[in-house]
């Protein structure tokens, strides 16, 4: 058996050479091995330190930046370079716009061998105070100093404090202090492992996970920062099935607006929703423009959550069908639907799976698809079915969103007619993306 190669804890001198898709720059070692350095900009010379150390890559973070590009700017952030949560910040924003529509344009011709026709502008927004849903990590660290309240350090399981998080709206990411001293003031400061922070327009949910039971002295002091600070303090000892409020009693119920179409959605704090309210409303927004909803137009929305695109599309006087995963989402999506007295019906099905996907049935003019991460690629077939000949595309995945255009493309004879950017994650890697596909 070889020995093991030690990985060198010297600083190296490199010059970056480019930047990959996930926001690193690219350099390569004197074996030519490929070195992705954490916080480096293409043309940039540095010293980099090797992190992890592979046989065919390397990765690395710099530690010194000698001579640095003309674009480097200072972060927005004291916590950016430990925290794990931005990986960005020294990168104008129009850069890291320019950076997503640069890694969209490759993936779709690299991985679908497609290019659209049409170039669509990016959607941005706000770049500060954006984030209305987040994990906050929890970790009870004595030789630290006690209790720790953030998101995981950069590549580690660590927790990476911070006094307040900028990118967080600001209703909970200036209270992370008090919610550090909070924890540390429990019976448990050791046993609860997350906060999940969910924001609506009026109301701002927490809810905190714990393995341990709380005290009856620990319920006290969680309901005196709720009437302290104005904030819904939840419960979670198990699963999402047994979260319950400990103030107000009632919670609160979480809404957010869509002015422009006169609906207001209603979620529970662990439901999923669109981080970014700002950049949500435009690309809703742009979906309507593109599926052209009226009365008399059948719309198939797969994924469709709590009800984002159905409530706006049956305003218009579409007749539309919803379908989710999660039987909470649909409940709460029947329920929006029923408050705005709206054409929508909708069904639960795993649409990944043969059962689930033969549930996408039925003739529509327009087909609008929100997948996960992993995309939509099990319905496509199914899509093709329906006769739709428009499909609107949202996707957090810009690689699956070229495999699953790819497919469209050569498979069912769609052509992709516009894509662009969504800047949902402004200082992160994260690349959303907006694609449309005709067929005539």
């Amino acid at each position: 058996m070889g020995r093991k190669r030690r990985m060198s804890r010297e600083p190296v001198e490199a010059r970056i050479e480019g930047m990959a898709h996930e926001g690193r720059g690219i350099t390569h070692d004197d074996r030519g091995r490929p070195v992705f350095v954490d916080f480096a900009l293409p043309g940039e010379r540095i010293r980099y330190r090797y992190t992890k150390l592979r046989r065919q890559r390397a990765e690395a973070t710099a530690v010194e930046i000698l001579e640095p590009a003309a674009e480097r700017i200072a972060p927005g952030c004291p916590h950016f370079g430990n925290c794990g949560g931005c990986a960005l910040q020294h990168l104008p924003a129009g850069e890291q716009i320019a950076h997503k529509e640069r890694v969209l344009g490759e993936q779709l011709q690299r991985i679908g061998g497609v290019e659209p026709e049409q170039w669509l502008p990016p959607l941005t927004g706000p770049i500060w105070g954006y984030r209305r849903k987040a994990r906050l990590a929890v970790k009870h660290v004595p030789k630290k100093g006690g209790v720790l309240v953030g998101f995981r350090e950069k590549h580690s399981p660590l927790v990476a404090p911070v006094g307040h998080c900028p990118v967080l709206d600001p209703r909970v990411g200036e209270r992370i202090e008090e919610l550090t001293a909070l924890i540390g003031s429990l019976s448990i400061p050791d046993r609860i492992p997350q906060i999940e922070g969910a924001c609506g327009d009026e109301h701002v949910a927490l809810v905190f996970r714990h393995l341990a039971p709380f005290t009856e002295e620990d319920l006290g002091r969680l309901r005196e920062f709720a009437a302290a600070t104005g904030l819904a303090i939840l419960r979670q000892p198990g699963d999402e099935s047994t979260v319950t409020p400990v103030a107000p009693d009632p919670a609160p119920r979480l809404r957010y607006a869509l002015p422009a179409h006169q609906v207001e959605v209603a979620f529970l704090p662990t439901d999923f929703t669109q981080v970014n309210a700002a950049i949500n409303a435009d690309m809703v927004a742009r979906a309507l423009e593109w599926l052209r909803p009226g009365p008399g137009r059948r719309i198939l929305d797969l994924f469709c959550g709590v009800g984002n695109f159905p409530l706006p599309l049956a305003r218009e006087g579409a007749s539309v069908t919803g379908i989710e995963g999660d039987a909470g989402l649909v409940r709460r999506a029947e329920e929006n639907a029923a408050a705005h007295r709206l054409d929508a019906t909708f069904a639960v099905a795993d649409l990944a799976t043969e059962a689930g996907v033969r549930q996408v049935a039925g003739a529509f003019d327009a087909v609008l698809l929100d997948p996960p991460r992993s995309g939509a690629q099990e319905v496509l077939t199914a899509v093709a079915g329906t006769g739709a000949g428009r499909v609107v595309y949202c996707s957090c995945g810009p690689a699956t969103l070229a495999r699953d255009a790819g497919i469209l493309v050569a498979e069912h004879g769609f052509r992709l007619k516009a894509a662009g950017i969504m800047d949902m994650f402004p200082h992160t890697a994260h690349v959303e993306s907006f694609a449309v596909f005709d067929r005539d």
